[in-house]
């Protein structure tokens, strides 16, 4: 299976998770990655220069319209929910919060999950909801690939035992296996 994109949500304790997973991305890594990470509605974007810090990859906060680039990782805005239309740009809202928060993952997901069927991996990492269930659900019915931290690993557990009770993942790992199987799954852009 030839995938084109993958979506993470994460929650608290997400910024270690990132770290650790884009520190270990190799240059040449293809997939672009969309990320909705819960933080405050009144955050700059200092947190995204620490992750561009530890990593190979382009990290960049998303704007609206933008095109989903091969390789790069596309960030959620503060207090904005970030979605993907069908013609696979990202798309930037204010609308009600979902599940306590905006940016929603299950938002993120849901639309991700529409735009790219079973061509899209999920990923729902560290977090103390339960935000990130219902969207991890409809990736897997759309024949997406999900992959789920281990809760046993995950700095809060909460939200990956929450998704982990609404499907039954393809995929339950630590963070070191997460990046060597999506090592494994993308190709090298030649």
């Amino acid at each position: 299976m030839q995938y084109e994109a993958i979506v993470m949500g994460v929650s608290a304790g997400g910024v270690n998770a990132l770290k650790f997973i884009f520190s270990a991305l190799p240059a040449g890594f293809s997939l672009p990655i969309i990320i909705v990470q819960h933080i405050s509605p009144h955050s700059d974007n200092e947190w995204i220069n620490l992750l561009n810090d530890k990593s190979i990859l382009t990290i960049k906060e998303a704007d609206e319209k933008e095109k989903i680039d091969p390789g790069k990782v596309y960030i959620a805005p503060s207090n904005y929910h970030l979605m993907i239309e069908s013609d696979k740009t990202l798309s930037l809202t204010i609308d009600e919060r979902v599940n306590f928060a905006r940016p929603s993952i299950d938002l993120l997901f849901e639309s991700a999950a529409e735009a790219y069927k079973d061509k899209l991996i999920g990923i729902v990492l560290t977090g103390s909801n339960n935000d990130g269930s219902k969207g991890v659900k409809r990736i897997q019915e759309c024949g997406g690939l999900t992959i789920i931290q281990d809760p046993k690993t995950s700095e809060s557990s909460t939200m990956p035992a929450s998704a982990i009770a609404a499907i039954e993942p393809d995929y339950i790992l630590s963070l070191g296996k997460i990046v060597k199987l999506l090592i494994k799954i993308a190709r090298p852009i030649k």
